[in-house]
């Protein structure tokens, strides 16, 4: 660990069918979901290193449940670290994550989310430049469903995580709100997108195996762990049938 370097933690849970990316399911089934889920924190965890040789960056594992330590330890490369992140509210576990950072001395904390296996690694590079800034800042990646896939600070301020309307659509909005009452700097990121449910799944395959760009001037991490996975139930299963017949039933109650 290099102290003067920036933490950066993923909010990680241990893979577990019926556990884990469960609003993935449908179309996936509750087995291949915790299969994504363990492609994409290797994906996550080796874009954080991939980003560490243009800056100095350590990343981390803020992980739950209890007791799930070599389950991380087993599918990650030794250089993450592994930070006990489980308490009750969402909130107290990000700030968890930050602290905990902090107190080893980092010069900035940062969370990311464990949704974004193609986030380009020039937005966490970005993130980690803003961060080692002289002053009191914040840095921000807004998701394009409201919440954030990014949080970065360089102090410990437990209002930036206080009455938040967790997972809803004001998650970045109210965490601005917040910034702006502590007087804080604000760096906004680009939006990117979180992989959480049937159409952000169908925008991952177009991505990484159609070579449809989810944002021109921003080359997405290739994440060849949840390629790998992607390619082989699409060889060899029926996903893509799964895809398209969740999204028409998506339509159908639209219409309704």
């Amino acid at each position: 660990m290099n102290v003067r370097s920036c933490g950066i933690a993923v909010m990680a849970k241990a893979s577990r069918p019926g556990r884990s990316k469960t609003r993935l399911c449908p179309p996936l089934t509750p087995e291949e979901a915790a299969a994504f889920n363990t492609a994409f924190l290797q994906d996550v965890a080796a874009n954080i290193i991939a980003a560490g040789q243009s800056i100095a960056i350590d990343g981390y594992m803020a992980f739950s449940p209890p007791g799930s330590e070599p389950f991380f330890r087993e599918i990650l490369p030794a250089s993450i670290g592994l930070l006990e992140a489980w308490l009750p509210h969402f909130g107290d576990c990000l700030f968890s994550a930050i602290t905990q950072q902090l107190d080893r001395g980092h010069q900035a904390a940062v969370v990311v989310n464990s949704d974004g296996p193609t986030l380009p690694t020039s937005l966490v590079v970005e993130a980690a430049e803003v961060l080692a800034r002289p002053g009191d800042r914040m840095v921000l990646g807004p998701s394009i469903d409201g919440g954030y896939y990014l949080l970065g600070l360089k102090q410990a301020h437990r209002r930036v995580f206080e009455d938040i309307d967790w997972s809803t659509e004001r998650v970045a909005r109210q965490t601005l709100e917040r910034a702006r009452e502590l007087g804080l700097s604000v760096h906004t990121l680009p939006a990117w997108y979180d992989v959480d449910d049937a159409e952000t799944l169908r925008m991952l395959h177009a991505e990484l195996c159609a070579d449809i760009a989810f944002a021109a001037d921003l080359p997405p991490y290739r994440a060849s762990n949840t390629t790998t996975l992607l390619r082989a139930l699409v060889d060899n299963s029926d996903l893509i049938e799964r895809l398209h017949n969740t999204r028409a039933c998506v339509v159908e109650r639209a219409a309704e």
